[in-house]
């Protein structure tokens, strides 16, 4: 069994789509695979939230919304101002342990960053992580910015004594620009391992047989692709 966090250095910034093609791959390889996400906001009653996306792109059903508030908040602010139970990551915790008793691969995705809060008391996705003892996959931007986030994420999680399992962009553009191709060696520097994948913008938008394809080349063999770092950024990084 094994349980993998994925959080990202912020919003929008690819966390789902990533969390979807891990998911297609294991999938592909004949694993028990499950997806959680443990809190989903700005998404009402009816609409399609983020587990519906994996499970739709990586043809899996084993999917798992654990909480939902309508307000676009950090968890902790969104159960405030609906007046709804914030998560429980303790008991989070044990129901994650529970699935990957009898599953290959559980994944965890997170909301927003890191440090994002889940309840009042300040409980995070660094928590979650650390009670599981599970490694953390960090999704980020490929331009401007990047390298900051990617920092702080990293500083955080080396303070906490978590694992890194990789770094990814979540979203890598057709037409990169200057900050994006600089960038990528940067990125490699501040992991200190080569980078673990790059899904191309517009991912999410794939028909499944696709997007399985998509993933294979965008993930490396680690996480269940063929993609290799070094062509990527000789190519890329110029």
């Amino acid at each position: 069994m094994t349980v993998l966090v994925v959080t990202g250095t912020g919003t929008e910034v690819g966390k789902t789509v990533v969390t979807a093609a891990l998911a297609a791959l294991a999938r592909h390889r004949h694993h028990a695979v499950a997806a959680v996400k443990p809190a989903q906001t700005g998404v009402g009653p009816g609409e399609l939230g983020d587990v519906d996306l994996v499970a739709s792109l990586a043809g899996i059903d084993d999917v798992h919304e654990l909480a939902r508030y309508p307000d676009p908040l950090a968890p902790a602010a969104a159960a405030r101002r609906s007046g709804l139970a914030p998560v429980d990551l303790a008991g989070l915790a044990t129901r994650i342990a529970t699935l990957a008793a009898d599953r290959d691969l559980v994944l965890v995705e997170g909301a927003g960053g890191l440090l994002v809060r889940y309840d009042a008391n300040g409980a995070t996705l660094a928590d979650l992580a650390r009670t599981l003892a599970a490694p953390v996959l960090v999704v980020t931007s490929a331009g401007l910015g990047a390298l900051n986030t990617v920092a702080l994420t990293l500083e955080a999680m080396a303070q906490r004594g978590l694992d890194l399992a990789g770094v990814v962009i979540g979203s890598w553009p057709a037409e990169p620009d200057l900050a994006c191709r600089s960038n990528l060696a940067d990125l490699e520097t501040l992991a200190g391992r080569p980078l673990s994948g790059a899904l191309p913008a517009g991912a999410g938008l794939l028909d499944r047989a696709t997007f399985l394809a998509t993933a294979r080349h965008s993930l490396e063999p680690a996480l269940g692709g063929t993609f290799h770092a070094r062509e990527f950024v000789d190519c890329q990084g110029r």
